[in-house]
């Protein structure tokens, strides 16, 4: 394998563009929020107005912000900008970085669903009248059953319908933390979770990890140290680093949570995927957990349904949350998924996904064959460390200046923890096979220090 060409030193101006592009592209600054003004970010930084001024028009050149004459310089809507018919004044990035369910067949089930709700006027009538806090009986028991592919004991009581699983954890956190808590994650964890715990003002803690996913002694010197009793972990299929937990490890985390009276909080979004998943960390502690799933990664992101398990006790306190937010799960949506799941549309969906992840898997391996890689099967992403002497800034703005987007592990830094030299690469945003063959063969060339066009 060649060695790629030792980066040449990065201006100071395109030094402030990369990271501004970069907060853009991980959604820390949002399409339409306005830049600050060149003299204010100058003395911010500690530069001149002109270096910003060079700085964000290399963001318009990038097509990341949109100068107005007058009134300021925004981010740019890059969802509307990629659809821009006009090759002279759009430039088209294929998106590795965003981690959305592939396009199957959904809107097909989607429609064939809104039809035989059209012909059934009394069940119809029934979602538009309020509803429990947890959903409808009907809406819980069906997906108690569709959460036993995780170990669970199927029972309805323990489950309540949310609005996806950044609805549920919102709900779980509002119930059990309280202002400067301190919440335990994997050093690279979820970045919803962070978004919460800064708006609620909750601190995370990074904990040490490796192949498996978290360390059982890390957890433990944590505790002592910190005296958090909140975890939130990713046993299987763990977003970026594609790790899953072996039961030994599992049955290790499982006796903390038990000896410390810890609670835990266990995503499995994407372990949906999984034919055939392994048992859940919170099956092994079921009065002590909060299972958090939902179908936006293996059907569709707008489908926004999710399922909460615990034990009765806490799903009275989670549901007095919901109640107080949004009064209770607007049961139109619940309704559909719990059609796919009895129809067996559910499943036949997942199956799709999970055959379509494989193919675009194969693809992958092929074009970065020559590179270390972390993947799993069922899941969407590779894991990319970055060989010497490439940096994960300096990289992704290479790839961005070739037109492709990845994620940074900065996005999924937890507390003060220290991000590695590493991208994650999504297999599932980009819109075609060949597109995706494109993006992938741009990082293998960039990774060789070749940035010509190929």
């Amino acid at each position: 394998m060649s060695s790629p060409t030792q980066p040449v030193p990065v201006p100071k101006f395109q030094a402030i563009a990369d990271e501004l592009a970069q907060a853009i592209v991980s959604g820390q600054l949002a399409p339409g929020e306005k830049l600050l003004p060149h003299r204010v970010m100058a003395k911010r930084l500690g530069v001149t107005a002109g270096t910003i001024g060079r700085a964000y028009a290399s963001l318009e050149r990038q097509a990341l912000a949109l100068a107005r004459v007058g009134d300021g310089t925004y981010v740019r809507n890059m969802d509307a900008h990629r659809a821009d018919p006009d090759p002279d004044t759009a430039l088209t990035y294929i998106d590795l970085a965003h981690n959305i369910a592939i396009s199957t067949d959904e809107t097909d089930a989607l429609q064939q669903s809104l039809v035989q709700l059209s012909r059934s006027p009394a069940a119809t009538a029934g979602l538009l009248d309020y509803q429990p806090e947890a959903g409808m009986q009907r809406h819980r028991a069906v997906g108690a059953s569709w959460l036993r592919r995780f170990g669970t004991t199927g029972a309805w009581r323990r489950v309540m319908v949310t609005h996806g699983a950044q609805h549920a954890l919102a709900a779980v956190l509002r119930t059990i933390a309280r202002p400067g808590d301190t919440v335990l994650t994997e050093s690279l964890s979820y970045a919803g979770l962070m978004a919460l715990t800064r708006s609620m003002r909750l601190q995370v803690i990074g904990l040490e990890m490796d192949e498996e996913g978290l360390l059982p002694d890390a957890l433990e010197r944590a505790v002592l140290t910190y005296g958090s009793r909140l975890l939130f972990c990713t046993p299987s299929l763990h977003n970026p680093t594609t790790s899953t937990m072996s039961m030994q490890r599992r049955e290790a985390i499982a006796e903390l949570v038990r000896r410390h009276n810890l609670l835990l909080m266990e995503d499995v979004v994407h372990a949906a995927a999984m034919a055939d998943p392994p048992p859940a960390l919170s099956s092994l502690v079921p009065d002590k957990s909060f299972l958090l799933a939902s179908f936006s990664k293996v059907m569709a992101p707008g489908l926004r349904v999710g399922y909460l398990e615990a034990s009765h006790p806490w799903l009275d306190k989670v549901a007095a949350s919901i109640r107080s937010d949004c009064w209770m799960v607007a049961p139109l949506m619940p309704e559909i998924v719990t059609l796919w799941l009895e129809n067996g549309a559910a499943e036949q969906l997942i199956e799709r996904q999970r055959a379509d992840i494989a193919q675009r898997l194969h693809l992958a391996r092929q074009c970065l064959q020559d590179h270390v890689l972390r993947w799993a099967p069922d899941m969407p992403h590779l894991f990319l460390p970055l060989p010497d002497p490439w940096r994960t800034q300096t990289f992704s703005a290479a790839l961005r200046q070739a037109g492709v987007l990845v994620r940074t592990m900065d996005h999924f830094a937890a507390g003060r923890a220290t991000p590695p030299q590493a991208v994650r690469i999504s297999l599932n945003a980009a819109g075609s096979i060949e597109r995706l063959r494109d993006g992938l063969q741009t990082v293998a060339r960039v990774l060789r220090g070749d940035t010509t066009p190929g």
